[in-house]
């Protein structure tokens, strides 16, 4: 049986976008062992799919243990592109648009992301035609390779977070400087007006990033409805928590693409420009949404300010058939 290592060792996001490509290869080639090279911080995400056979974590793993018969460089690094020509691993696909692909691999994909109109999902399939998987999938049809499987909640801390009488969403407000954020005093005028007797309202995020919530909109933890969990969850707490949950809204950040991929109501925010646009970077699931800012701010400078929190309040509302 031969084994494909995909290489992908950075953020939550973005492995979660690579995902598919484990059940896209598994479609074509069943009988071929998925082994995922990662990092601990992303194991929860990447053990949970059902199409990857194998993880292995970047930092403490040799690439010669794993005896790989193909590796797939889906976030080029220089030192893994050295280490697994070192152990010669048979096949070694990378994108021809980093020099040092050019003496590591073997088999170069001329992919250029920057300027493209597809999917960052999509763009990463592309690296499959070494392979002979040449086949184009649209946004619907990717999120069946996930691979995630729904199961019984059987952790008591995260069972007593969640309140099974109400909608339980979460406000993922902050992205550690990742994304364009919507406004602090948006989520708290959007909270304002969900009703309470409906919804249950978790933010989540670092302690770092509640302490600066909390400094900033102080009054949106004031309300009710809306319970600090900030800090208090590992990224395998947090998946549970998301899975278990009813909805989530954010802006591009690992959560939201969680919560897309686990099939419950994801609604991500996004500014209009390229490349930040939700035609690259939105949430791809069965009852993933998106919202785009219509216009830019002072001087042309991106922003979310134009999505008002009673836009934002119809599309929940309308989505959720409330």
């Amino acid at each position: 049986m031969s084994k494909i290592l995909i290489s992908r060792t950075d953020s939550l996001g973005d492995v979660i976008l690579t995902l598919p490509m484990a059940g896209v290869i598994k479609k074509f080639r069943p009988e071929t062992k998925i082994a995922f090279l990662g990092t601990s911080y992303t194991q929860p995400l990447i053990e949970k799919s059902a199409y990857v056979d194998e993880f292995y974590d970047w930092h403490e793993t040799g690439l010669e243990s794993i005896r790989a018969d193909t590796i797939i460089h889906v976030f080029p690094q220089r030192k893994i592109a050295m280490s697994a020509k070192k152990a010669k691993t048979g096949l070694r696909i990378g994108t021809s648009h980093r020099l040092y692909h050019w003496w590591t691999c073997n088999r170069l994909v001329n992919l250029g992301r920057k300027n493209s109109s597809l999917h960052e999902a999509q763009l990463n399939l592309k690296l499959l035609k070494p392979l002979g998987i040449e086949q184009d999938f649209s946004l619907e049809a990717l999120h069946r390779f996930y691979g995630w499987e729904e199961g019984p909640l059987e952790n008591e801390k995260i069972a007593s977070i969640l309140n099974k009488k109400k909608f339980t969403l979460i406000f993922h407000m902050k992205s550690k400087g990742s994304a364009m954020e919507w406004p602090l005093h948006c989520y708290l005028e959007l909270a304002e007006q969900l009703p309470e007797e409906t919804f249950q309202i978790l933010a989540t995020g670092t302690s770092e990033e509640g302490k600066e919530i909390a400094d900033v909109c102080p009054k949106i933890f004031q309300l009710d409805h809306v319970q600090d969990i900030t800090g208090r969850l590992t990224v395998a707490e947090l998946v549970l928590l998301i899975q278990h949950a009813d909805g989530l809204l954010g802006c591009s950040t690992g959560p939201l693409h969680i919560a897309a991929a686990a099939g419950i109501f994801a609604l991500g925010l996004y500014p209009s420009e390229r490349p930040m646009h939700a035609g690259r970077w939105g949430p791809i699931g069965k009852k993933a949404h998106f919202i785009e800012a219509r216009i830019s701010g002072r001087r042309g400078k991106p922003t979310l300010e134009d999505i008002s929190a009673s836009n934002v309040k119809e599309t929940v509302l309308s989505c959720l058939g409330l």
